[in-house]
C-alpha cells in the first residue's frame, strides 16, 4: 500500500514538475513572441511612424549658421541651439577613448543594442541592485536624433523599441565612426552648447581635433549631466567626475598609470570659457549688420522641399570677406586710443563744470537746463526699462519715479563691466560721457570689407556708427568737390588761387560766405594741393562758386553716396550727414583708379552640406577717369606731408606714401579721419552719440586728434604683420601718359613761361 502511494506521490511531483516546465517555456516562449511582435510592430509603424532613412541621414535638428572670416576663423553663429556637426576626422583620438570608456566600452563590439549591458540592468531590476544603464551610444544617438517629448507609460515602452530599432538601422547604414561622429553632434553639453563643435569653442576656444586628454575627459565627463558637472557652475563635481572618466580610460588600456596620475592632478583647464552669442567675439557689430542682411536673403531663397532658408536652424555657411587679423587690429587700435588717450582727456576736459558733458554756447544757464532735461528725456523714452513700464500701463509720474530710485546694475567701463547700485537716471548721464567711434577698412581693387567696427562695446551699446549712424561729414566732403575740379582739364593739384574771401550768391539773392578757421598766407595765391591740405573753406568756396551744388552732388552719387544732401553751396563745408559706410566706398574710388566698388561683406553662402547657394561679386562703376583719380590722390597726400595730417609723419613715423583727409564739424561734435593707401582705404569717426557732447576746443576735438590716431595705431598693427602682404608701396600711376606736373615748383615755371595764367578780374 506503501509502494503504491509513493508510486502515486512520485507521478504527481513529476506531473507538477512537467506542468511547471511547459509553463515556464510557454512563458519563455510567448515572451519572446511578444518581443518579436513588438519589434515586428515597430519596424512595421503599428505603433507609429518610424524615422526614414532620409530622415536618419537628414535628421531635423537646429544648425547653427557659421560666419567665416576670409583667412578661415568661425567669427560668430545664428542660432535657435548653438550647434554645428563635424566629422569624425575632425575629433581628436583621445576624444572616442574617453566617451567610451565612460559610456560604452563594447561600442565597437555590438550592432546597436548592447545584450550583456540590457541583462545587467534586468538583473539590476529583479535584485534592487542596479549596475548602471544599459543604452549604447547608438541608443543614446536615437533618441537624440527623435526626442521623445511627453509620454506616459505605455508610450515610453513602445518609444523604447523604436529607439532600438532605430538604434539596428543607424549601424546597418553607418560605419561606426559615423555614428560616433553623428552622436558627439546631438549632445547638449549645457552652456548653450549644443554638439562637440560649440562646446570646444564654449569652454576651451578651441576645435575638436585639437582637443587634449584632460579636455576629452572632462567633456565626456559633463554629458550625462551638464549642469550638475558643469565646469562653470559646479566645479568640484567636474573635477571628480573628469578624473572618474580618466579611471575609467586606465582601466581599459587607454592610458598606462603614470598618464592617469599625472592628468588627475590638473585643473580644468576654463580659463578660455566664454559664451556664445551675439555679443560677444569678434566683429560683433559687423554680425549683427550682417544678421539683417542674411534674413532678407534667407527670405527669398528657397530649398529643395520649397521652404525658405531659415538662418538659426538651416546650417548656413556664410563667408565673409572680413580677415580676422585686421578686424583684432582695428578692435584694438579703437580702445588703445579710446580708452588710454581720448577718454581721459575728455573727463579731464569736463572737469568741474556744472553742466558736463554738455556743451552750449551763448545760452543762460536756465535755457542749458531745458536743453539738458529735454534731451534726458528723449533718452529715457528711448530705454527697455521706459518701455515695459509703459506697455505695462505704468503713469508718467511713476515711470520717472522709478528712474530716481537707486537699482543694481551692471555699467559699462574701460576697465571692465562693474557691478554698482545708481539710479537709472544717473546711470543714462554717465554713458553720455562716453566717445564712441566707427572704423571701416576695404580693400581697394576688391572692395572687400576687411574689418569692421561699429562702437566701442556691442554688449552696452548697440548702436552702428558704419552703416546706422549718419553724422555731419565736415572737410572729408571737399574731395567731392575738388574731384569734381579735378575732372576739369584746366585744374591740377598745383593750380594757384588767390587766398580771399568769396562768396557766393543764393537762390534768394542773399551771398554765402565761409570763414576760414585760419589766417594762414591770407592774400597770397596758393595751390589747391595746400588748400585742400589745410582745409581752407574760402578755396572751397571758389571752387563751388565754378561748379553748382547740384554738379557736386551728382559727383557723390557717381561715388556711392545714396543719402540725401541739399543742393546748397554749404554742403562744401561738409555740412550733409552720411554714413562711414558710404564715405569709405567714395574714398576708395581714388585708390581704385576712378572706379567705384560697392563694400562687399559676403563672397558665398553655403547650404550645411557644403553646396554653394550663392556667389557674390561687387558691383563696379566709372566714376572719375583714371588721371583724374591720381590727380586727387596727389591732393590728399598733401593733407598728410604738409597739412591737417601730418602729425602721421612726425608722431607716428608713416614715412612712405599715404592720401588722406581729416574733418571736423561744427564745434568739434565729429571727428573724422580717411586713410588711403594702394591696398587698404580705411574711414574712422568719433564722436559722442549726443552731439551736444563734445570737446569745446579745436585742439582736441578736431579730427587730427581724435580719429587720425586710430588709423595710425591700426595701420601700424597692419604692417607689423607680414602674413598679410599690405604693401607700403606708392599709389600706381595712370598707364596713359600723365601729362599733369605734381612739382608745383616746376609747375610754377612753366606757369612763368607763358603756359597760362590765372585772371583774377573773374572774381
Amino acid at each position: 500500500m506503501a509502494k503504491v502511494q509513493n508510486s502515486e506521490s512520485k507521478e504527481v511531483v513529476k506531473k507538477k514538475f512537467f506542468n511547471y516546465l511547459f509553463k515556464l517555456w510557454f512563458l519563455f516562449i510567448a515572451a519572446l513572441a511578444f518581443v518579436f511582435f513588438i519589434f515586428y510592430g515597430v519596424a512595421n509603424e503599428w505603433f507609429g511612424p518610424m524615422p526614414t532613412f532620409e530622415e536618419l541621414e537628414n535628421p531635423k535638428s537646429n544648425l547653427a549658421s557659421e560666419v567665416y572670416s576670409s583667412d578661415g576663423k568661425i567669427m560668430g553663429t545664428y542660432f535657435y541651439e548653438n550647434r554645428s556637426n563635424i566629422t569624425y576626422s575632425e575629433l581628436a583620438p583621445e576624444l572616442s577613448n574617453a566617451f567610451m570608456a565612460i559610456e560604452d566600452i563594447r561600442f565597437q563590439e555590438h550592432s546597436g543594442i548592447d545584450e550583456r549591458a540590457l541583462a545587467r540592468v534586468i538583473y539590476g531590476i529583479a535584485s534592487g541592485k542596479s549596475a548602471g544603464g544599459g543604452s549604447t551610444l547608438t541608443q543614446q544617438l536615437a533618441k537624440n536624433l527623435f526626442p521623445r517629448g511627453r509620454l506616459n507609460k505605455l508610450q515610453l515602452v513602445i518609444r523604447k523599441f523604436q529607439e532600438w530599432v532605430t538604434a539596428t538601422k543607424l549601424e546597418r547604414y553607418y560605419s561606426k565612426q559615423e555614428i560616433f561622429a553623428m552622436y558627439l553632434n546631438t549632445v547638449s553639453f549645457g552652456h548653450n552648447a549644443y554638439g562637440i563643435k560649440s562646446a570646444t569653442a564654449t569652454f576651451f576656444s578651441k576645435t575638436p581635433d585639437s582637443l587634449n586628454l584632460q579636455e576629452s575627459a572632462l567633456l565626456a565627463a559633463m554629458v550625462n549631466a551638464p549642469t550638475r558637472y558643469s565646469p562653470i557652475m559646479n566645479p568640484e563635481n567636474a573635477i571628480t567626475r573628469r578624473n572618474i572618466v580618466l579611471g575609467q580610460m586606465y582601466k581599459y588600456n587607454f592610458i598606462d598609470k603614470h598618464t592617469l596620475d599625472s592628468v588627475v592632478k590638473l585643473p580644468l583647464g576654463v580659463s578660455h570659457y566664454r559664451m556664445l552669442d551675439h555679443r560677444r567675439g569678434l566683429a560683433t557689430y559687423f554680425r549683427e549688420y550682417l544678421r539683417g542682411e542674411l534674413k532678407k536673403w534667407c527670405k527669398t531663397h528657397y530649398k529643395p522641399d520649397g521652404s525658405a532658408y531659415n538662418l538659426y536652424k538651416d546650417g548656413l555657411k556664410i563667408y565673409t570677406t572680413i580677415d580676422s587679423r585686421m578686424q583684432r587690429y582695428a578692435e584694438e587700435a579703437v580702445r588703445e586710443h579710446l580708452a588710454l588717450d581720448l577718454q581721459p582727456d575728455f573727463y579731464t576736459h569736463w572737469e568741474g563744470y556744472t553742466y558736463a558733458p554738455f556743451a552750449f554756447e551763448d545760452l543762460e544757464d536756465e535755457e542749458i537746463e531745458l536743453q539738458i532735461d529735454k534731451i534726458m528725456m528723449q533718452t529715457i523714452k528711448r530705454t527697455e526699462r521706459y518701455r515695459k513700464l509703459r506697455n505695462a500701463g505704468a503713469d508718467a509720474d511713476s515711470i520717472l519715479k522709478s528712474f530716481d530710485t537707486p537699482t543694481e546694475m551692471r555699467i559699462f567701463s574701460w576697465n571692465g563691466s562693474i557691478d554698482t547700485i545708481m539710479t537709472p537716471m544717473d546711470s543714462i548721464r554717465y554713458y553720455k560721457y562716453f566717445l564712441q567711434a566707427g572704423l571701416m577698412s576695404i580693400e581697394s581693387r576688391t572692395g572687400y570689407v576687411r574689418a569692421y567696427v561699429g562702437g566701442i562695446d556691442y554688449s552696452y551699446f548697440q548702436y552702428d556708427h558704419v552703416t546706422q549712424g549718419h553724422r555731419q561729414v565736415g572737410s572729408t566732403f571737399k574731395p567731392f568737390l575738388y574731384s569734381l575740379a579735378m575732372s576739369e582739364g584746366e585744374y591740377s593739384p598745383c593750380y594757384k588761387v588767390p587766398n580771399i574771401q568769396y562768396s557766393v550768391e543764393l537762390y534768394d539773392g542773399t551771398f554765402w560766405s565761409p570763414q576760414n578757421s585760419s589766417d594762414s598766407r591770407l592774400g597770397e595765391e596758393v595751390t589747391l594741393k595746400w588748400a585742400l591740405a589745410n582745409s581752407n573753406n574760402w578755396i572751397s568756396a571758389y571752387l563751388m562758386k565754378r561748379f553748382s551744388p547740384q554738379a557736386v552732388i551728382q559727383m557723390t552719387r557717381k561715388m556711392g553716396v545714396e543719402s540725401p544732401i541739399p543742393a546748397v553751396p554749404a554742403i562744401a563745408l561738409g555740412t550733409p550727414d552720411l554714413s562711414l559706410y558710404e564715405m569709405v566706398g567714395a574714398m576708395n574710388t581714388f585708390a581704385n583708379k576712378g572706379v567705384y566698388v560697392k563694400p562687399t561683406f559676403v563672397t558665398k553662402i553655403e547650404d550645411k552640406n557644403g553646396n554653394v547657394l550663392e556667389k557674390f561679386v561687387s558691383e563696379k562703376t566709372e566714376a572719375l577717369d583714371e588721371v583724374s583719380a591720381y590727380k586727387m590722390l596727389e591732393l590728399m597726400k598733401g593733407v598728410v606731408e604738409s597739412g591737417t595730417g601730418i602729425r602721421l609723419r612726425f608722431k607716428y613715423g608713416f614715412n612712405h606714401p599715404v592720401a588722406g583727409k581729416t574733418g571736423t564739424t561744427q564745434n568739434q561734435s565729429d571727428g573724422w579721419f580717411m586713410g588711403l593707401t594702394p591696398d587698404l582705404v580705411t574711414g574712422i569717426w568719433v564722436g559722442a552719440d549726443d552731439r551736444s557732447v563734445h570737446f569745446r576746443t579745436i585742439k582736441l576735438g578736431q579730427g587730427a586728434n581724435m580719429a587720425l590716431p586710430i588709423w595710425a595705431i591700426y595701420m601700424q598693427k597692419v604692417y607689423d604683420d607680414p602674413s598679410l602682404g599690405i604693401s607700403k608701396g606708392d599709389f600706381e600711376k595712370p598707364l596713359k601718359d600723365v601729362s599733369i606736373e605734381f612739382d608745383c615748383e616746376e609747375y610754377d615755371r612753366q606757369k612763368n613761361n607763358g603756359l597760362g595764367e590765372f585772371d583774377e578780374d573773374e572774381f
